[in-house]
């Protein structure tokens, strides 16, 4: 089933957010199994947001298992992710 992740950083910044996502690109494994969307920026509070769409709460968690050290060496704090069933999600499709 999929599911919606939200995930704020509290103090996040952007230039921590382009260093992560620059290394999670370059690993081996990535794009990660089960990712549908991604989408990121600031947030009202003065940190950071990230909102995912996973074909399954199993393939993200599998993701963040991967990432972890990449993560904790950007300094990117330990946050609980908002996982909510998605009924529907859709992507704008390719242009032919």
């Amino acid at each position: 089933m999929p599911v919606i992740v939200t995930i704020e950083i509290p103090g996040g910044t952007q230039e921590q957010y382009d260093e992560t996502t620059r290394l999670l690109m370059a690993a081996e494994w990535f794009p990660p199994a089960g990712l549908i969307a991604h989408a990121a920026g600031p947030d009202e509070s003065g940190g950071w947001r990230v909102v995912d769409f996973w074909d399954s709460e199993d393939d993200f968690r599998a993701f963040m298992e991967k990432g972890r050290s990449i993560f904790d060496r950007e300094g990117t704090r330990t946050v609980l992710p908002t996982v909510m069933e998605a009924v529907n999600v859709m992507v704008r499709p390719e242009p032919k």
